[in-house]
């Protein structure tokens, strides 16, 4: 086996970290060590994010192209729309110099519509969703009181609430889901000698 590439203190600040990473964060985060590898790197006790961003400096260019096609497939059985999986597969034809900017802009394009469209088709059913059920809960406990105004006010406050709920942890999951699974992706493609 090849011997890895080794990342100094001073070639880890020259990446220009965000300021958390000092010089002395570094130092105790490596320890002993005068360099790490990827692979230490990456199961390194910081977040996944952070060790994600590390990656993604050490690589190369076309590197971090194929890495963005490998997370962007492992979660394309959500997207269930053929636009994805395309633009997943003019990435990889770009980075290998197999297609022109023109190609990938529009697969680029055509993606993000189909994002745009899966976003609101989840938004409006989780809203919808929250509403219904607030809708009934205030029917229930209001009845004899104020049928018309308590559904008003749960319905507003329901839509509004649903919609702030759902963007919040949907975004928050996402978040979080991708930037372990991006980590584990470049664990495993260091371990195979894929990227050093």
């Amino acid at each position: 086996m090849p011997k890895m590439k080794r990342y100094t203190i001073k070639g880890i600040l020259a990446w220009n970290p965000c300021e958390r990473y000092t010089e002395e964060y570094l130092r105790e985060l490596m320890g002993r060590r005068e360099s790490v590898s990827l692979i230490e790197i990456l199961v390194a006790d910081i977040s996944s994010e952070d060790a994600v961003w590390a990656a993604c400096h050490a690589m190369n260019d076309r590197q971090r192209r194929h890495f963005a096609c490998d997370c962007a497939e492992s979660v394309l059985h959500l997207a269930n729309d053929p636009r994805s999986s395309e633009a997943v597969r003019v990435a990889r034809l770009y980075a290998d110099g197999r297609a022109t900017d023109d190609e990938l802009a529009a697969a680029w394009a055509a993606a993000r519509d189909a994002a745009r469209d899966a976003a609101r088709a989840a938004a409006w059913a989780a809203a919808w969703a929250a509403a219904s059920a607030a809708a009934r809960a205030a029917r229930a406990a209001a009845w004899d009181a104020a049928w018309d105004a308590a559904r008003a006010a749960a319905w507003n406050a329901a839509l509004d609430a649903a919609w702030d709920a759902a963007r919040a942890a949907a975004r928050d999951a996402a978040r979080d889901a991708a930037w372990d699974a991006a980590r584990q992706t470049l664990l495993m493609l260091a371990l195979a000698g894929e990227i050093e």
